[in-house]
């Protein structure tokens, strides 16, 4: 039996490609907002970090009403990263709308989550977004999204998908690709049917999978989930099914989502997706089933996190001068609090105590987590990203990775000369028009670790980089990460204009006079290999005795800005990031410098 009243639908795409700013015009167009009331643009994006970033981090719920049609909406997340967010979401949904760039065409993150839409069964729409675009191929792109769906192995009916063309900046689609102003009732009117409404019975016992987990400062713990069969009604006793056992529960609140906000419901039928709240012991993954005829539903399982970096208080000589959370028992709190909203993310239980390993699916994602605690008051020093390993055959695999470049021609020649010593190996290669090239490189995780700076000095800054996990395949041997080595700071101060000038020729600079500096800690980036112990914090003589020259003016160069993502591709093995609500800095793991070697890369290594 089907709830046809009830459509589910995520929006899946590339990073950038529209989402977020499409689902804006779907609230205002279905009525969510009235004509007159102001609105942000980007309203999906609620987090601090994603208006700034202006990328979506986690997937959100909404719901428009058309034609008497509930359709519950589910933005996701495009960048890969945050691929876990895209794969609970999918789990909710019947339907899901495909949006690519009418220029780029598909990436690999669009790979990426149409395989997982393919897999589920999903009901798929394609929208050609961004048709206004100058450089817009829209039936190019078309015939590539085609080509992809043969590659990821579609059936004939699911070849068989509605397209769309759409301007979601302006709020329009259709079907014929004009350049005509509009409105989205071809995509409303196409979501209705060709989504298939949701299956379930409300006379069957209760199914109900819990895929996202919430927090109001009133309500507590909510959980956001679809149900399968059965209904829910408020004050119900229930069954919580979790990976410890079974446990009897008591709805005390009961939400629906309605435009960006949650609205009371006493009771809620099968293929509807509800917020509850009241049980606090409630995991991503559970099931709530009748307490008289338990069904649970298979547990949600994620892809498995590749990439890892350690956490430790933060120890250096500047600690706990603008943190409220300084200890080790603290970080691992608060991880442990994340993981229990995040399945992508998970911690080694074994290892010291006063080390806390966490691991992810990328940088990026390790970067937002950092930033959001730093936020919160935390300080830490964080380790360099490592990826994890596993033994197939008594051989050791690692993580490999498919990297989609898009550069201009003119320099192929120095990024594929520093993919090959991070040992990329060259797939396809292919002319993109206007003077680029797009090519993809099946590279080893870990030498992926800090291309991305390298490589937009390489292109000065003309080239576009994504990535996306590929698979696992025999350890490539040593791929060397950073060729200089670092200015170590070697005691207690403040920097000085004077030290600073004289430094400059050796290397390029992160810090500006008047930074606090201590003994261990990277005050800039050696134009040389090895690493050298300097005094940032030399002042400048004072005597009776004038000099020629003495009054010219010292000129410094700007600085290199430090972000996290920065940092954690410059940081080598014995490097670690400091981070404190107030700063970022980079430090030695061994602060003294009569206990640390300055020699680095591979003769370090064969030396030790």
């Amino acid at each position: 039996m089907s709830q046809p009243s009830i459509r589910n639908i995520a929006i899946i795409a590339h990073v950038d490609h529209g989402k977020t700013t499409l689902v804006d015009h779907m609230l205002r167009q279905s009525g969510t907002f009235r004509a007159n009331e102001a609105m942000v643009e980007r309203v999906m994006d609620s987090m601090d970090l994603e208006r700034e970033r202006g990328i979506t981090i986690l997937a959100k719920n909404t719901a428009v009403h058309y034609k008497g049609t509930k359709i519950n909406i589910v933005d996701t997340p495009g960048h890969a990263d945050f691929g876990g967010e895209v794969e609970r979401a999918l789990m909710m949904v019947d339907g899901a709308l495909l949006l690519v760039d009418a220029s780029e065409g598909p990436l690999p993150q669009t790979r990426f989550v149409l395989g997982k839409a393919l897999a589920d069964g999903l009901a798929i729409l394609v929208c050609i977004n961004k048709i206004d675009r100058p450089d817009a191929r829209a039936d190019e792109v078309l015939q590539e999204v085609y080509d992809l769906f043969i590659d990821l192995g579609a059936d004939e009916d699911q070849l068989d998908f509605p397209v769309l063309y759409a301007c979601a900046k302006e709020g329009y689609a259709n079907r014929d690709g004009a350049l005509e102003p509009g409105d989205l009732s071809a995509l409303l009117d196409d979501i209705i049917e060709h989504v298939p409404a949701p299956q379930g019975r409300d006379e069957n016992p209760l199914r109900m999978l819990v895929t996202q987990l919430d927090y109001d400062s009133y309500l507590g713990r909510l959980a956001i989930g679809r149900i399968y069969d059965g209904r829910i009604k408020k004050l119900d006793e229930l069954a919580l099914v979790g990976e410890e056992g079974t446990t009897k529960v008591k709805v005390v609140q009961l939400y629906t989502f309605q435009g960006l906000g949650r609205i009371d419901a006493d009771d809620v039928v099968a293929g509807d997706i509800v917020a509850i709240a009241g049980i606090d012991a409630m995991k991503i993954g559970d099931t709530l089933t009748s307490l008289v005829d338990p069904r649970p539903l298979p547990r949600l399982t994620v892809e498995e996190p590749t990439i890892g970096v350690t956490f430790l208080a933060n120890n250096g000589p500047l600690s706990g001068r603008s943190g409220k959370y300084l200890t080790a028992r603290e970080l691992r709190d608060r991880l442990e609090r994340e993981c229990r909203y995040n399945v992508a993310v998970r911690i080694d239980s074994g290892g010291p105590v006063d080390r806390i390993r966490l691991f992810g699916r990328g940088e990026l994602q390790i970067a937002i987590l950092i930033e959001q605690m730093r936020r919160e008051g935390y300080e830490m020093c964080v380790s360099k990203p490592e990826v994890l390993t596993r033994e197939v055959d008594e051989k050791i695999h690692e993580p490999y990775e498919l990297a989609m470049l898009d550069l201009p021609s003119e320099f192929m020649g120095i990024v594929t000369e520093r993919m090959n010593l991070r040992k990329g190996r060259m797939v396809s290669m292919k002319a993109a028009g206007s003077g680029r090239s797009r090519v993809e490189f099946r590279v080893p995780s870990r030498g992926l670790i800090g291309f991305r700076g390298a490589y937009l000095n390489d292109t000065r800054g003309m080239g576009i980089f994504n990535r996306i996990f590929e698979g696992w395949g025999l350890h490539a041997g040593y791929i060397p990460y950073r060729m200089n080595g670092s200015l170590v700071n070697d005691r207690l101060g403040q920097t000085t204009t004077y030290a600073l000038f004289h430094l400059q020729p050796r290397g390029k600079l992160f810090v500006v006079p008047g930074t606090e500096v201590y003994e261990g800690m990277i005050v800039g980036e050696n134009a040389r290999q090895n690493d050298i112990n300097v005094n940032a914090a030399r002042p400048k003589q004072l005597n009776n005795i004038r000099s020629s020259g003495a009054d010219e003016k010292l000129i410094l160069a700007p600085p290199m800005p430090l972000t996290l993502e920065k940092a954690f591709e410059f940081i080598s093995d014995d490097e670690l990031v400091e981070v404190t609500p107030d700063c970022i800095r980079l430090r030695k793991k061994e602060l003294r410098k009569s206990f640390r070697s300055v020699v680095r890369g591979e003769r370090k290594s064969a030396k030790s």
